[in-house]
């Protein structure tokens, strides 16, 4: 029996990103699948609309003259779904109070859309009329109970304290300290500029993040996680710690499309987890594997979850710059990942699954070709059109039509409708974070506190680059706990990355850093949400999963560092750099990775007991720290990068020498990886 879903686990699971269609949504009342459904038919019109997709003109010009039309129009839309499909309590009489709730968000939302153009002529966002303001007011409670709902109550606090601030900003001690604005004036900003509920967040969901939620829900509803996982079985189970890899890979490319640690663990790891059980591995330790791959799958490209439309908007920069700079770090990840599992198989003398148990790669590709078709359209259009915009929104239309025209998958009006409840209940969701934090942003700009907190980080940090960027760790992993991922990443390029980018650090590698410092919360005890709802599903102990998932996700600690002080790792240098800098982390994970799990690759055993072997296990570890480190002016080594590599090699060799158990290396055969 497996563990009992904690609280927190439920609320994450319930407030991300991407997921097979519930029972709770599927057994919606029929009036609001029907609102539902609507809702993200009509969302997805109106981004489509807008990027000219059915005419060189928008349909919809009459109505639509200015982007503020489409926000207000889209926030109408999805807001209202919050208070209808996350009620107020369980029992039904209260539907009344979250009907008028969602009445009250369209409502106000109407006011603002009509008056658009008006609330831009004569600066309302500065200068409003008494209704405006009222109508403000209301608005800006109704995102903060929508936040409340779905983000949880600690995104709710960090935002309800920010969005307050500004009211109170000259109460405060000097370093914390911003120009006052009166309830007023911080209502009419809120909710009328450009800068807060309509700031930076909220027009990257609005102009590139739609297309990308809804490319991955057609490719969950279609059964894109089915083809994946036995497309990684096909590949990768037959050979040691097979089951073990195969979770790596499938979690991995569905956690880059969902966005969502918990949700990709509850949604593969029910396959996964019992797979690896099955094959011997520990129920910790399977645990474990599952919540570092579903982590690792938000910072891979090509999508990432999103995050990395989110983070070009930011940087203001194209999307394939995003990904490249994104994929040898991801990948260098997930390789510490495999040379872990391998190294554990290896040790436990696990060997893979049958082929004749497993699934052909012919057969595989032959029913799910077009998925494949349709990543490959995806690709296409994001890295040699550049098209980001409208890319997910043609692999979508590509991938629902060759559906249909599958005998054995393709939906019925039932499977179409849970299409449609399950974009509109993940557009909701997405939207009532981002405006949500856009509340933040805009409490930052209007009393100017952003400024005030990057020169108070860099008082602190002095002229140390290593403390600004440890300091930056911190701050990124206390900030990221218990929030979504895009939610814990806008937060985090606001507050933080601005100093960290003013220490002299490069931008594209600072955004990067507070992304996976920011993800470290779901594999890091005491919190380790991606762990704990991994093992409600193996049945294992939350908090020895949690520490086992650290261990395997160890790598992940460091890469962060290493591609900040070697930003040839981000592909900012010449082929030959970025080539010499991953290999050379590569060995240094060969070397951590066998002294974690006292195997090394090509080696054997290196699992010596006592005094001894504990030594020879950290020189290891030691020298491959060294082989992968940086030899970087920032953190003062002036000592060649060759030299470098050298000490590492003799410290790891000496490391090796004293942990080698040689009758246990050497009396048996070698261990191959079929």
């Amino acid at each position: 029996m497996g563990a009992i879903e904690s609280p927190a686990i439920r609320r994450s699971r319930l407030q991300s990103g991407l997921a097979i269609v519930s029972k709770e949504v599927s057994n919606l009342p029929l009036p609001l699948r029907w609102l539902t459904g609507i809702a993200a038919l009509g969302s997805a019109f109106l981004a489509m609309d807008s990027l000219r997709l059915f005419s060189e003109s928008p349909l919809l010009d009459f109505a639509i003259i200015l982007q503020n039309h489409y926000y207000y129009a889209l926030i109408g839309l999805l807001l209202p779904l919050c208070f209808l499909l996350n009620p107020s309590f369980s029992n039904n009489k209260t539907y009344w109070l979250d009907g008028l709730l969602g009445l009250a968000a369209a409502s106000s939302c109407a006011f603002f859309f009509a008056n658009a153009e008006t609330m831009l002529d004569y600066g309302w966002e500065f200068s409003a009329p008494e209704h405006a303001v009222w109508v403000s007011y209301i608005l800006w409670a109704l995102i903060m109970e929508g936040v409340r709902r779905t983000g949880g109550w600690i995104l709710f606090g960090l935002v309800f304290v920010f969005s307050l601030y500004p009211i109170f900003a000259e109460s405060f001690p000097g370093p914390i300290s911003g120009m006052a604005s009166s309830p007023a004036d911080t209502a009419a900003y809120h909710v009328m500029s450009i800068e807060s509920i309509l700031g930076l967040p909220f027009r990257a969901f609005a102009q590139l993040v739609i297309g990308f939620l809804i490319f991955g829900i057609a490719l969950q509803q279609t059964g894109g996680g089915r083809f994946f996982i036995n497309l990684a079985f096909a590949v990768f189970g037959h050979v040691r710690g097979g089951s073990a890899k195969v979770a790596i890979v499938s979690s991995g490319l569905m956690g880059s499309m969902s966005g969502s640690v918990i949700t990709n663990v509850l949604t593969t790891g029910q396959m996964t987890i019992p797979a690896m059980q099955k094959s011997g591995m520990e129920k910790e330790y399977a645990a474990g594997v599952e919540s570092c791959a579903s982590t690792g799958g938000v910072l891979l490209p090509p999508i990432m979850g999103s995050t990395a439309f989110v983070m070009a908007t930011f940087l203001n920069v194209p999307y394939t710059t995003v990904a490249l700079a994104a994929a040898i770090p991801a990948l260098l990840y997930f390789f510490g990942l495999f040379m872990q599992v391998d190294a554990y198989a290896a040790r436990k003398g696990l060997v893979g699954t049958p082929r004749d148990e497993l699934p052909s790669l012919a057969e595989t590709m032959k029913q799910g070709w077009y998925y494949i078709a349709a990543f490959l359209v995806l690709i296409f259009l994001l890295v040699f059109l550049q098209r980001e915009a409208i890319a997910p929104f043609i692999a979508t239309g590509l991938l629902l039509m060759l559906n249909q025209l599958s005998p054995k998958y393709r939906w019925d009006i039932k499977q179409a409708g849970n299409f449609l409840v399950a974009t509109g209940k993940l557009l909701m969701e997405l939207l009532t974070i981002m405006a949500g934090v856009g509340l933040i942003v805009g409490a930052l700009s209007i009393t100017g506190l952003s400024g005030t907190l990057v020169n108070d980080l860099l008082y602190l940090a002095g002229d140390s680059t290593i403390l600004l960027l440890l300091m930056g760790a911190f701050c990124s992993f206390v900030l990221g706990i218990g929030m979504t991922v895009t939610a814990a990443y806008v937060f985090l390029a606001i507050v933080l990355a601005p100093a960290l980018i003013q220490g002299g650090l490069e931008p594209m590698s600072v955004h990067l850093f507070i992304l996976y410092w920011g993800m470290l919360s779901f594999i890091t005890p005491p919190v380790a949400l991606g762990a704990f709802a991994a093992a409600s599903i193996a049945g294992s102990s939350a908090l020895a999963t949690g520490f086992k998932a650290m261990r395997l996700g160890s790598i992940i600690y460091f890469i962060p560092f290493f591609f900040v002080l070697e930003p040839a790792l981000i592909m900012s240098g010449s082929w030959y750099q970025t080539l010499i800098a991953a290999v050379k982390v590569g060995f240094g994970i060969i070397l951590i990775a066998g002294s974690l799990q006292s195997y090394l690759f090509g080696v054997g055993l290196v699992d010596k007991s006592g005094f001894q072997g504990v030594l020879g296990r950290l020189l290891m570890a030691l020298g491959g720290g060294l082989i992968a480190l940086p030899a970087s002016e920032m953190i003062g080594i002036t000592i060649a990068q060759v030299s470098l590599f050298m000490a590492g090699a003799v410290i790891a060799a000496v490391g090796v020498f004293l942990s080698l158990n040689r009758s246990n290396t050497f009396s048996q055969a070698p261990v191959t990886t079929e």
